[in-house]
Order: C-alpha cells, then structure tokens, then sequence
C-alpha cells in the first residue's frame, strides 16, 4: 500500500483540471479588453464628430449645403 502513495502521478483528470484553470485565468484577463476597445472606439467616434462640427462651420460648406437644399427643394416641387 505504501508504494502506491510514493508512485502516484497525476492523472487525466487533474490535468485537465489544470487545464481548465489556466484557461479561467485566460479568460479573466481578458475581461478588460473589450470595455477597453469600446473606448478606443467611442474616443474616435468623438474625434470624428467633432471634426464634422469644424468641418460643417465653415463658410464655404455651409454655402455648397443650402445650394444643394434649395437646388433640392425647387426642382422636386
């Protein structure tokens, strides 16, 4: 009986219970990364935005819109 403790070796259960583990550590790493590419992502959608707001303040696309809206509303009318 003695020599049966002194020569256990892991079996396959405990080492896909190993397994399982390093996975769950894996996965719990990872937990993070997708709230932190949502705000990479929002951070451009802002970015994007506000160069929109620049972009439509200007005098010379203002102009070329309302042309574009009257040109629009007097030939559908």
């Amino acid at each position: 009986m003695h020599d049966t403790i002194t020569s256990f070796r892991p079996g396959p259960l405990r080492r896909a219970r190993v397994r399982l583990a390093r996975i769950g550590t894996a996965l719990r790493r990872e937990r993070g990364a997708a709230t932190a590419e949502y705000a990479i992502v929002i951070m451009a959608a802002v970015g994007f935005a506000g160069l929109l707001v620049v972009i439509m303040r200007s005098e010379a696309v203002r102009t070329i819109l309302t042309d574009l809206v009257q040109s629009a509303l007097t030939s559908g009318g």
